[in-house]
């Protein structure tokens, strides 16, 4: 329960014959829902009508709080996008809310997006040098500028996607909407995730393949890196971006972003938390009476860590899941005031107990610091801090989000500096050489950890 901000859900719906393609898209972003919360959108349009027709509708707040019957039933066509934001880049405000629609020249595009261009700022200036009006305010405005500009120029709307994203540095999984198609891409390295699924003859987009199973569709596979697929009346093409790097699929989608029933790539986000915590045992291992997790991402690494060490695995927090994610907070007061109301201590349990906690990272330390002063409150004996990430050391660029070095407390202190002001009997951090073991040697990410960023990083 990291004070970490998400990553954004992409979901997509092409259909030849269903005229209301918006509810199965409201599904789809609601099984998305853990990856933000600040905002939801649906666009949607007709294939079939003589004009375009794109249609949206976006607003702050859950999924279900932007729509309801009425909004969805307004939303009427064959093909649709949709979207749950976490602000990465840009205000948290209504115009930030995804998708982006734009009109121009040849049309209209419709345009989502998860992930973080770190050229955004240079794209954004030639543009503006090139002349007409332009104010974006955040990275999906600047892709979505950049697209329109070069779909004046070209035959298709793949091929202006084709050359934005060769311009694009970072990570992104993006879903366009013309009034003809859907065309997906995702970044060279494969930072963000994306994947293909069916319903009957149906085609979907989403994030993760959970999405897929809220709606009874079949997943296909995993869109590769650097891949850009197209769906329209024709069916489905496929072409791929020039290879410039090996993948590097972001860490903390195992880790902690993505839901616990999901695949990415290939491998099971339950196997990998439940890999990290048998790691954990072997590499610390600790006198105990139980362990246990931190709800919600802290919870499989833990049954892992009883798994492996054979200390008992029990409850020891009960959570109120009426409460949002105290990240979302926008002070650390109320981040810090949001745990305490999220979650309280089952005291009949912890009480005269030496405990093991598992916990996915620890950020600033402030959240699993009043956690083990809860528990040693409520009559712990002793509480030993396991976490299944090593020391964040460096940011993310690429939308995870993850505070500059003067928020991040590894950055400044030693692990046993960290275990003194969080008040733990020992701490041990996922150890870096065992990183990549847990999601079976995929090509990873682990910049936030190590410093080697893949993509050019202007750290002016």
């Amino acid at each position: 329960m990291a004070s970490i901000h998400e990553a954004c859900g992409v979901f997509g719906y092409y259909s030849k014959d269903r005229d209301h393609v918006s509810e199965k898209i409201y599904y789809g972003l609601t099984s998305l829902q853990h990856r933000g919360q600040e905002a939801a959108g649906i666009a949607v349009c007709d294939t079939h009508a003589e004009k375009e027709n794109v249609c949206f509708h976006k607003d702050l707040g859950l999924v279900s709080e932007v729509f309801d019957r009425d909004k969805l039933s307004s939303l009427k066509g064959n093909i649709g996008i949709g979207h749950v934001r976490y602000s990465t880049t840009g205000d948290c405000n209504v115009e930030n809310a995804q998708p982006v629609v734009f009109r121009y020249l040849k049309g209209t595009l419709a345009l989502v997006h998860n992930g973080n261009i770190v050229n955004s700022d240079l794209i954004k200036d030639e543009l503006y040098r090139d002349g007409g009006v332009f104010r974006a305010t955040s990275d999906t405005e600047v892709i979505a500028c950049l697209i329109a500009k070069l779909r004046a120029k070209t035959n298709s709307v793949e091929e202006a996607v084709k050359l934005a994203a060769s311009r694009l540095e970072g990570g992104y999984a993006l879903l366009i909407m013309s009034p003809r198609k859907i065309v997906a891409v995702r970044d060279p390295w494969g930072l963000k995730p994306l994947c293909l699924g069916k319903f009957g003859d149906d085609y979907v987009f989403a994030s993760e393949d959970c999405a897929l199973t809220s709606i009874g569709a079949e997943f296909v596979r995993d869109i590769k890196p650097g891949e850009i697929v197209s769906i329209s009346k024709n069916g489905l093409s496929s072409e791929m971006l020039p290879r410039i790097a090996k993948p590097a699929h972001c860490i903390f989608e195992y880790i902690y972003f993505a839901r616990l029933d999901s695949k990415i790539d290939g491998i099971s986000i339950f196997k990998s938390r439940f890999e990290a915590g048998k790691a954990l045992a072997k590499a610390y291992p600790v006198e105990a009476d139980f362990v246990t997790g931190v709800p919600e991402s802290g919870i499989t690494s833990a049954r892992g860590y009883a798994f492996e060490s054979g200390i008992p695995f029990e409850i020891a927090f009960h959570k109120n899941s009426y409460i949002g994610r105290s990240f979302i907070k926008p002070t650390q007061e109320e981040r810090e005031h949001a745990v305490q109301l999220k979650l309280s201590v089952l005291k009949d349990v912890v009480c005269g107990k030496r405990i093991v906690l598992t916990d996915d990272s620890i950020v600033r330390g402030t959240t699993i610091k009043n956690l083990i002063t809860m528990l040693k409150e409520a009559g712990a004996k002793e509480v030993h801090v396991r976490i299944s990430s090593p020391p964040f050391l460096y940011p993310c660029f690429y939308g995870t989000d993850v505070p500059d070095n003067s928020q991040l407390i590894a950055n400044h202190n030693s692990t046993e500096e960290i275990r003194k002001m969080i008040g733990a009997d020992t701490l041990g951090y996922m150890k870096l050489e065992d990183l990549e073991k847990t999601v079976s040697n995929l090509s990873v990410c682990k910049a936030c950890f190590d410093g080697k960023y893949p993509t050019k990083i202007n750290r002016g």
